[in-house]
């Protein structure tokens, strides 16, 4: 693997080489000249916020390259990044969002959207599976991104599935921090805010992504392809419990079946022409004692709501199977000022596998409240 123009060591960044059977597969479907979709998932760094254009994102400079190395193939760009999600939310719109539009290699990035913790070790194995288990077989490389301010990301946890699934890994901790950390940038010289790469930064990020897919391709061309590892994601025993695999998200327009009682939230019927259009499809209500019901299959539960700057505005409270001792509040009211937020919160994991009944009910509601609460969805798991 070379060391790229800008002094930085790209070797480092693979942290786990994996079986590159699946990327050769879809790089030799390049070079027949045959039509090959990448896709990108992940957060705002993959959606590309920060960055001048679309079109220095590093998403879309790593389609590019795809491009440039194969001109004679058809490359199709999906750029599946929402800002401020975790693999809880990616699970349960991979299929929609990703997997719908065929894809044959993607990357996905979570890093510095999910917490180095138990949970999203879950999430993310549930992810994984999803997308390598999908019947298109599409080629994944963990990318991980970081805070450059502290080095903060989910890359132990990312990096533990990865290696169970022999997938490749790359990160930009040893690479980019490191090159933070000893000086050759300031983190003004790659971010604005310690995480969002600005232009530079993406240019770097997709340098160290790029720099590993040209060892593949140069694998590829001297006869020294890697052997289809077989991996039957089914029957692997999963390194978590594995309850987020099947994810299924309910909203406005799917959830005729599974809504059991409303009392003042108001469907939203407005179109979404695009899935960064993160407040449609749900329901609305600012009077207290509104309260909607559903009855959710699954073993874990969860509930996506707007968090609004625009203050005050109602909180609501999530009840599960009548458990009022263990209801979770849902604030829409954020702290924060970059912008509302599509939150979610976990109100039930691991509970025996059924159907569980859950209340959400505005608890506080204010004479000048801003906006009203934005119940998105509501998401059921399990196996």
């Amino acid at each position: 693997m070379r060391t790229q123009k800008y002094g930085i060591d790209c070797s480092k960044g693979v942290l786990n080489k994996g079986n590159l059977y699946r990327i050769e597969r879809a790089m030799k479907k390049a070079m027949r000249g045959e039509a090959v979709t990448v896709g990108f998932l992940g957060g705002s760094i993959t959606q590309g916020c920060l960055s001048s254009t679309p079109e220095t994102c590093y998403a879309y400079l790593v389609y590019q390259w795809w491009c440039e190395k194969f001109p004679a193939a058809a490359i199709t760009y999906v750029n599946a990044g929402i800002g401020g999600t975790t693999s809880q939310f990616g699970v349960a719109r991979a299929d929609s969002d990703l997997l719908s539009k065929e894809i044959d290699f993607t990357i996905v990035e979570f890093s510095v959207n999910d917490k180095d913790n138990e949970h999203f070790l879950e999430t993310y194995e549930g992810l994984i599976r999803k997308i390598y288990r999908y019947r298109t077989e599409p080629a994944v490389l963990i990318v991980n991104s970081v805070y450059y301010n502290d080095g903060v990301n989910a890359q132990a946890q990312h990096v533990r599935i990865g290696k169970a699934y022999d997938l490749p890994c790359v990160s930009m901790k040893p690479t980019l921090y490191e090159k933070v950390l000893d000086g050759t940038y300031t983190s003004r010289d790659v971010t604005e805010d310690d995480l969002h790469p600005n232009d530079e930064g993406h240019g770097l990020m997709s340098e160290v992504i790029i720099s590993f897919l040209e060892m593949v391709y140069e694998e590829l061309q001297s006869g020294n392809e890697a052997e289809d590892n077989h991996l039957d994601v089914q029957k692997m025993t999963p390194v978590t419990p594995n309850a987020y695999e099947n994810s299924v998200r309910y909203q406005n327009d799917n959830s005729d079946t599974v809504m059991t009682e409303n009392e003042g939230f108001t469907a939203d019927q407005q179109p979404q022409h695009d899935i960064r259009e993160i407040f449609r499809r749900g329901w609305t209500a600012d009077k207290k004692g509104a309260h909607i019901g559903f009855d959710i299959e699954g073993s874990c539960i969860g509930v996506q709501y707007r968090k609004s700057v625009a203050k005050p505005t109602c909180v609501a409270r999530a009840v599960v199977d009548g458990d009022t001792d263990n209801a979770v509040i849902l604030d829409g009211n954020f702290e924060e000022t970059w912008g509302d937020s599509l939150h979610l919160d976990t109100i039930a994991e691991h509970l025996p596998y059924g159907k569980h009944h859950v209340e959400i009910e505005l608890i506080e509601t204010h004479e000048d409240d801003r906006v009203p609460f934005y119940l998105v969805s509501v998401i059921g798991s399990g196996l």
